[in-house]
């Protein structure tokens, strides 16, 4: 039988995008649609599921199995769905609010337990549908409508998070790189357990400019640097510049200066088991070394969904249960009078 080709227009529902005009939301949902279609997982075969924000509004617009949850429970909504489901590819769609702050305990259990799902982490830094207050992912010190003086507190950095609650992928990509967009959300597609992808999206209301420290074509090419599993990690806009190994840290020089040569450039490994270097390339913030987009971390493990139905199994095998009555009343039980 001849495999179906897809197409972006296959996954796109026809509703209005109801996003600001500008907002990088669109650019995400345009390369969402591409991406799926590379995949190839038919539309039938895949559910869209988010919580409350700005972003939260995507499963609208696609041409999928799709569920708008309530504030910070995608997670939860997710996790069900792939256990009870788990033939149908999973995609949850989170901002910095929704998936950090009220839906944070969510996020790093379904991080920890190893769900085979895709989370889009769209971080503007803001809270852009409630209209202006800071986030758990604002600056210290960021004025916002719920901060008028000043935040007092520091920020969570989402891929702090992913690897302390031992995380087998994390990506990173920006609205204005397509192309990075869809190399990770495709990798992350294939990725067998929980794939966490940070997107840095620009609010062009609440919270505009805010990654253009990083984002403008001027400085971009010296202040981020695209990782790929098994080659240099150079960067700059010649690729005159490489990270090598400072101690126990990093550090970025420039090639041919200070006798540093090519071969001094690390190698990016995003398989490595150790998640000791990911998590020093994840931290990169695009200051003193640049920040680090594409696929960062990618190992596999144990997935969550395949050890549930796994286990479930065996004991219906070893047990003899036809269906959950028989479970239920295989144990110790009393009737109420």
């Amino acid at each position: 039988m001849e495999e179906q080709k897809y197409t972006a227009a296959d996954f796109k529902s026809d509703q209005y995008v109801r996003w600001c005009p500008g907002c990088g939301d669109h650019a995400i949902l345009a390369v969402l649609h591409k991406a799926m279609a590379e995949i190839g997982v038919p539309p039938y075969m895949t559910a869209v599921i988010s919580g409350i924000g700005c972003s939260s509004r995507l499963p609208y617009y696609m041409n999928t199995y799709g569920f708008h949850t309530i504030h910070g429970r995608g997670g939860a909504v997710a996790t069900g769905f792939k256990v009870a489901n788990p033939a149908m590819t999973v995609w949850q769609v989170a901002g910095d609010g929704d998936g950090l702050a009220i839906g944070g305990n969510h996020f790093i259990h379904e991080v920890r337990r190893n769900v085979d799902l895709n989370l889009l982490l769209l971080n503007n830094k803001i809270y852009g549908l409630t209209k202006g207050q800071y986030s758990p992912t604002s600056d210290r010190g960021f004025v916002s409508k719920s901060s008028p003086y000043g935040t007092t507190e520091d920020p969570f950095i989402p891929a702090e998070l992913v690897f302390g609650a031992r995380g087998t992928f994390f990506a990173r990509s920006i609205d204005v790189e397509l192309k990075v967009s869809q190399e990770v959300m495709v990798a992350a597609a294939r990725h067998k357990g929980t794939s966490v992808v940070e997107l840095l999206q620009n609010c062009v209301i609440f919270n505009n400019g805010i990654h253009n420290f990083i984002t403008d074509k001027e400085n971009r090419a010296d202040r981020t640097i695209h990782l790929v599993h098994g080659e240099k990690m150079l960067f700059g806009k010649n690729m005159e510049k490489g990270i090598v190994q400072d101690g126990f840290g990093l550090k970025a020089v420039e090639l041919g200066k200070d006798g540093y040569t090519i071969d001094d450039v690390l190698v990016h490994d995003a398989h490595c088991k150790t998640n000791f270097l990911h998590q020093q390339l994840a931290m990169m913030d695009g200051h003193n070394l640049p920040l680090a987009i594409g696929v960062i971390r990618d190992v596999e493990s144990l997935s969550y969904e395949a050890e549930v139905d796994k286990q479930a199994k065996e004991v219906q095998e070893h047990k003899g249960f036809k269906c959950l009555r028989d479970m239920i009343l295989a144990g110790q039980t009393w009737q109420v009078k």
